[in-house]
């Protein structure tokens, strides 16, 4: 019996740049909470982004955001990771000088912002819609940091190989996307946190559900029994997962039954 499922938004529950979840989907996912089975939204975004995408059930579902850096269940905190604060200081003070490069801070409560261009700004605030502070230095955060996101708007791949080979020894580095790439505490992704979940909650990898398209997920679909990749994944995360599927909605209905 299924008792906790996982999924990821860009790419996997989004498709196509989508920014809205379908209703139909909502419906279905409302029918699986009914029964008692846990959902968690899982992504690299920040927990009240993901609430407003999955309005009016919002309240009814777990979160693991930032990477797994942050788990909040029913109003609660069940996991939180912060990265040291003066090495996130210290790769944002290096990528800030890549032209193409914006940076993204977050804490639990804010994500912080200080755009070089109106598109990044735009792209914060009004497309993903995060909660978002702007400041003029970075150093004005005083909580927390969770995750330091880089979004090259040239594509990620523009500045992947230098992002990682600069940081990756002291930081988790995993590609987000197109245009992103998130660094956090060291050993903390999206498995990690299913990990920790699973175990305060007394829940066998076998009861658990997974959806997933890129690199970020990886951990994730390895941390449960029934993985699944989309198709338009790339074939490294293919075989990570078990199986694969076209939509997380036809293949919730029909494990549901709905």
């Amino acid at each position: 019996m299924i008792k906790f499922i996982a999924s990821d938004l860009d790419g996997t529950i989004l498709l196509n740049g989508a920014q809205s979840v379908d209703k139909s989907l909502i419906d279905v996912i409302d029918s699986l909470v009914s029964r008692g089975i846990i959902f968690a939204p899982a992504s690299g975004r920040q927990v009240e982004s993901l609430k407003m995408l999955f309005e009016p059930i919002s309240d009814r579902l777990m979160y693991i955001a930032e990477n797994g850096a942050l788990v909040k269940y029913k109003g609660e905190t069940i996991v939180k990771t912060a990265m040291d604060y003066n090495l996130a200081m210290d790769i944002i003070d290096d990528v800030v000088k890549i032209p193409s490069c914006e940076i993204l801070a977050s804490g639990e409560e804010y994500a912080y912002i200080c755009p070089k261009t109106e598109e990044y700004l735009n792209r914060m605030t009004k497309v993903v819609k995060y909660k978002t502070k702007i400041v003029k230095d970075f150093r004005e955060i005083d909580e927390d940091i969770l995750k330091v996101a880089v979004c090259d708007l040239k594509g990620i791949d523009n500045s992947r190989e230098y992002l990682i080979n600069t940081w990756g020894d002291r930081a988790a580095a995993t590609v987000s996307g197109s245009l992103y790439l998130d660094y956090m505490s060291k050993n903390v992704n999206k498995g990690d946190a299913v990990r920790r979940i699973l175990d305060i909650l007394s829940i066998k990898p076998e009861e658990c559900m997974a959806f997933g398209d890129n690199y970020n997920d990886v951990e994730m679909l390895q941390s449960v029994y029934y993985s699944y990749v989309l198709e338009g994944a790339v074939d490294d995360v293919k075989r990570c997962g078990r199986f694969v599927t076209d939509s997380v909605e036809k293949t919730l209905r029909n494990i549901g039954g709905i």
